[in-house]
């Protein structure tokens, strides 16, 4: 991977810099997060989910709108934006005394983040070539488990100090990030030539409804979402259930380990070697081992059997996010790669909807059940994705 960014033209590693540091900035509050609202806000469990899944459901429609200002501003004018409503926003979060100007804030950190990321995946389709796109892809997507995986650490010891601390540190991240693309970002850089995107949002949005083959590809981003995307919420709700809450905590902090360090360990050795002419069965053995890692947590008896269906379940994460990324690269007109990253973000709507579900199915029926629910969402994604790959 160090070889690899050596040889990278300094703006790709500039926007890797970038998404890796607000991710880690972002992933500092999580620890805090739910805590936070319920001491300031006095909110129930539930209303804290309704905010947070809220939040984070309104940026990922609102970054439709945003993929569209990454086609049509230049990269360095609307990074340095985006970092600085990063900011901001976590500024005014920590001096609020509603919960809705907080929600407010989350939706537009949420938004920031996924204009910056969208900005970063444009920029590496204009600075690299086709074949060197997948290894890129792979290398922030691990950088981003990393800032995952350091920051609720970090989060955990700024708490200690005090519990604003965390939201300002993260908020003179964010300003920081700013302050150095200005000086240092490509101020050439652009999503697509000047007069490529003369038209309007509505105009645009229409081209996306009727582009068949990416509404296919969204909506089984937004399945596979379902089981992949806040995968810890449900199975902390799962093990809830079916064990004690003592053993639940244990075995959800083994898991999130696991994760982590899988993701961390493999996803560049597996991403960079996806390519764009064997999506399709790149794909499909990322589904299969989804729904592999699902039957293993249904069967899990011991918390080493919990683990490695984690495993298992971590490489069809591992698989399947760049391949998504390789797709989008591949359908894309030029001229509109912004928007068309911002629908694969509409997957987050799924990641919003699977604790849904799985609470669904555990008020219903049997405890497993959940996971036979979402062993169907990964086929079903499976059957989307397929049609999506057809030409005609």
């Amino acid at each position: 991977m160090l070889a690899s960014l050596k040889r990278y033209p300094p703006a790709v590693n500039l926007l890797l810099l970038t998404t890796f540091v607000l991710t880690l900035a972002r992933a500092i509050t999580l620890p805090y997060l739910v805590v936070y609202l319920a001491d300031n806000f006095q909110l129930a469990v539930s209303q804290i989910g309704l905010l947070i899944g809220g939040a984070l459901m309104l940026a990922s429609l609102l970054s439709l709108y945003g993929g569209h200002l990454v086609d049509t501003l230049r990269n360095h004018t609307l990074v340095i934006s985006a970092t600085l409503l990063f900011a901001l926003a976590f500024g005014v979060a920590i001096a609020s005394r509603s919960a809705l100007l907080f929600f407010v804030c989350l939706v537009l950190i949420n938004l920031a983040l996924a204009v910056v990321d969208i900005a970063a995946k444009t920029g590496f389709c204009a600075l690299l070539p086709v074949e060197e796109r997948a290894e890129v892809f792979a290398i922030k997507y691990t950088l981003s488990n990393i800032g995952y995986a350091i920051g609720p650490l970090l989060g955990v010891a700024l708490i200690e100090l005090d519990d604003q601390l965390p939201f300002l540190v993260s908020a003179a991240i964010g300003l920081g990030m700013c302050l150095c693309y200005a000086r240092l970002g490509d101020r050439q850089l652009r999503a697509s030539s000047p007069g490529q995107t003369g038209a309007g949002f509505g105009q645009v949005a229409l081209r996306l409804a009727r582009d068949r083959r990416l509404v296919c590809f969204t909506l089984g981003g937004v399945l596979s979402a379902v089981v992949f995307g806040q995968f810890t919420a449900y199975l902390s709700q799962y093990l809830v259930v079916t064990a004690s809450p003592a053993e639940a905590a244990r075995l959800v902090g083994y898991l999130v380990t696991t994760n982590a360090v899988t993701v961390i360990a493999l996803q560049y050795l597996i991403g960079r070697r996806i390519s764009r002419q064997r999506l399709m069965p790149w794909l499909l053995a990322g589904m299969g081992l989804f729904i592999a890692g699902l039957l293993g947590f249904s069967l899990a008896d011991s918390a080493l059997a919990w683990c490695l269906a984690m495993l298992v379940f971590t490489l069809g994460e591992i698989i399947v996010i760049p391949a998504e990324y390789m797709f989008i690269d591949l359908i894309a007109p030029e001229h509109l790669r912004g928007v068309y990253y911002g629908a694969q973000n509409l997957s987050n709507l799924g990641a919003a909807l699977g604790p849904v579900i799985v609470g669904f199915a555990l008020g219903q029926w049997v405890p497993v059940a959940a996971f036979y629910l979402l062993v169907l969402s990964v086929i079903l994604a499976a059957v989307f994705y397929y049609l999506g790959t057809q030409k005609h």
